[in-house]
């Protein structure tokens, strides 16, 4: 089979189910599909609304489906420069090994330097040796001074709808 070429592109709207199908891919793959509370709808609608707050970069072999990236911008008050995030990396199976997470990552980071961004910001499963490799082949390591920390769910409600303790 002849090598076909890569292409990278803007989500669109028509991407929709194919951006959440890829979601779902990539949570069974680190045996988390239980997690996913997201539905082709919310991603439509905060995606690709009036007012979106997210982004995703599409690569296609011969106009078929190959990953995706799903970022967004984020701010170091450190820093005093911006940032992406990358939410997402997805690649199909069968085009693993092409390089195509990294020219998607590449790609976003360029956007983002280009917006005037200093820095690449993402986290990955605990148990995801593939991807922390991957990653560390690149040059994108763990931070050792950082941990993320969040509240989900009905903790978050709980939290968001009540007040201060005095």
């Amino acid at each position: 089979m002849a090598s076909q070429a890569v292409t990278l592109r803007p989500g669109r709207l028509e991407d929709v189910e194919t951006i959440h199908a890829a979601l779902l891919k990539l949570a069974i793959h680190i045996g988390a599909r239980q997690d996913i509370k997201s539905t082709a709808d919310d991603l439509r609608r905060y995606g690709f609304g009036e007012n979106p707050t997210f982004s995703t970069l599409i690569a296609e072999v011969d106009r078929e489906f190959a990953g995706l990236c799903l970022h967004f911008p984020i701010f170091s008050t450190w820093m005093g420069r911006p940032g992406v995030y990358v939410q997402d990396l997805y690649v199909e199976n069968r085009f693993r090994g092409r390089r195509i997470g990294e020219k998607l990552l590449r790609r976003v980071a360029r956007e983002c330097r280009a917006a005037g961004g200093v820095y690449l910001r993402l986290s990955i499963h605990t148990d995801n040796e593939i991807a922390k490799a991957f990653y560390g082949r690149l040059g994108i390591g763990c931070s050792s001074h950082e941990q993320v920390q969040k509240i989900v769910g009905d903790a978050f409600f709980v939290f968001a709808d009540s007040t201060e303790k005095k």
